[in-house]
């Protein structure tokens, strides 16, 4: 693995029983940016997530991430990562400062030090007005912030989001996709998966397409879009001039 790659994925291949999810997928994710795989409901994007963060055996290939071979250094992948899947990790029980806490104790940050990087994360999320509130009162999209933020407390080099806004208004979505721009900038190294076009063109800077287990398209979005595009009915006009000839008279359409 070259040193400036985050994650190096060659010939990944995974099978449950006689249904092949990975079939040879190659994907790379360059240090500091954000990678975006995209693709329909199983392609096999979450498949690839699991494997990458060690919840999942490969059946063939390799995957280094963070300059670590996935299968046989899996310790050295789960202390550079971090994860957030597609169902929340939050405990409605508790509130969000408590939440942070416990993740806090979980990577081993001593009391002062997790109590620091608690109130950090929730200036960071804007979730101070709320954090002694159960999580069970919160809105979709400051659960969804704590998620996030509980990913980061370990301040993790590369985080993998599978499909993290899926279920968010519109606004919730922009507000996660800021965080997301805000962490990359910091020089966190992001994958992203997602169904959402909109999404993965405007936060990655490499898109790779993924289609029953096969890498079908991979490059920036601009590249994607000028190699797929379609053509464009923008600035084309229709004007009605008369309602009852809207069905029979053609000429009575004019187009600018």
């Amino acid at each position: 693995m070259t040193h400036d790659l985050a994650v190096d994925v060659r010939g990944l291949r995974k099978s449950f029983g006689d249904h092949t999810v990975l079939d040879g997928v190659d994907l790379t994710v360059p240090t500091g940016t954000v990678t975006a795989l995209l693709g329909p409901n199983g392609a096999g994007k979450t498949t690839t997530v699991g494997i990458l963060s060690t919840l999942l055996a490969a059946d063939g290939g390799t995957a280094r991430v963070a300059g670590h071979d996935v299968a046989a250094q899996p310790q050295a992948v789960r202390a550079a990562i971090g994860v957030t899947g597609q169902v929340s990790a939050v405990d409605d029980l508790l509130t969000g400062e408590e939440n942070l806490r416990l993740m806090a104790s979980l990577h081993h940050l001593g009391r002062r030090e997790g109590r620091a990087r608690t109130d950090a994360l929730l200036a960071q999320f804007g979730l101070v007005d709320a954090a002694r509130r159960p999580v069970s009162t919160w809105s979709g999209g400051m659960r969804r912030k704590l998620d996030l933020a509980m990913t980061l407390v370990g301040s993790p080099a590369v985080v993998f989001l599978d499909e993290p806004t899926t279920g968010l208004d519109p606004r919730s979505r922009r507000t996660l996709w800021d965080e997301v721009r805000t962490l990359v900038a910091a020089g966190t190294t992001i994958l992203l998966t997602t169904q959402y076009l909109e999404e993965a063109d405007h936060l990655a800077d490499r898109v790779v397409v993924i289609d029953g287990g096969r890498v079908v398209a991979a490059g920036t979005p601009a590249e994607l879009k000028s190699a797929h595009d379609a053509g464009s009915l923008d600035d084309v006009f229709l004007r009605l001039t008369e309602p009852s000839t809207a069905t029979s008279d053609p000429s009575s359409e004019e187009v600018a």
